[in-house]
């Protein structure tokens, strides 16, 4: 586990993706779950740090997709105190009641328009508490804003802190390399996505955590800004 800035982690050495904690006094909220076999990873990074389970209160969801929901139900089964949070439109698929929507091959460029990625549907686990914009997840590190962003998935949702000008992002956009879409064939909606990424153009953002890659811990709004100029959106 490693810190991020005070009080905001990421656990070490998932094989997909990343996995956010944020430590209130003792308070604990995970934000996504990450593979299947990234829940007793980050159990065992937990105890590693000497926080219990049963201190874990929240588990944020951005989206509904396997990389960061499939060590959901391990995870929920082992943080008995823990209250799910998700959008809306992601509840069904968390509870095991559809698969994952994925975009239809045919709407693809080639070459990936070759093949369709496999129906998933997770083992259920119960939405406790649904948030749209406008909500805020009171009492994690002073309270996050739900800012909407959708098109990578229909009810992808990012939590922003505005007092410290930090977001975390789902999968809204990767960093690899610099900032890039988030990757198209596991995306519905790409020009609801690019969208997504204007909106944050009007955000006062220092800091930015991605479901794929490095935080930018500086500048962050500015290097959207620029990314978004260069996708031709500003």
């Amino acid at each position: 586990m490693r810190e991020i800035i005070p009080n905001l982690y990421t656990f070490s050495n998932l094989m997909v993706g990343r996995v956010y904690l944020i430590d209130d006094g003792g308070d604990l909220t995970i934000i996504d779950a990450g593979i299947a076999p990234a829940a007793k990873q980050i159990l065992a990074q937990l105890a590693a740090s000497g926080r219990k389970p049963s201190a874990v209160k929240r588990i944020l969801i951005t989206h509904a997709h396997p990389d960061h929901v499939g060590g959901l139900h391990e995870l929920a089964a082992s943080t008995p105190n823990a209250q799910v949070i998700a959008s809306l439109e992601e509840r069904p698929v968390i509870e095991g009641n559809m698969t994952v929507p994925m975009p239809k091959p045919e709407t693809l460029p080639t070459p990936f328009n070759m093949g369709s990625l496999p129906n998933v549907r997770f083992k259920p686990v119960p939405v406790a508490r649904l948030v749209d914009e406008g909500d805020v997840i009171e009492g994690v590190l002073g309270g996050l804003q739900v800012i909407p962003t959708p098109g990578h998935a229909l009810g992808q949702i990012a939590f922003y802190q505005p007092q410290l000008k930090l977001i975390i992002l789902g999968d809204t956009m990767m960093r690899f390399f610099g900032l890039r879409l988030p990757m198209l064939p596991a995306t519905v909606n790409m020009a609801q996505a690019k969208q997504s990424i204007l909106k944050l153009c009007d955000m006062d953002i220092e800091i930015a955590c991605f479901g794929h890659g490095e935080p930018i811990l500086q500048g962050a709004g500015d290097q959207i800004r620029a990314f978004a100029r260069k996708l031709g959106i500003l």
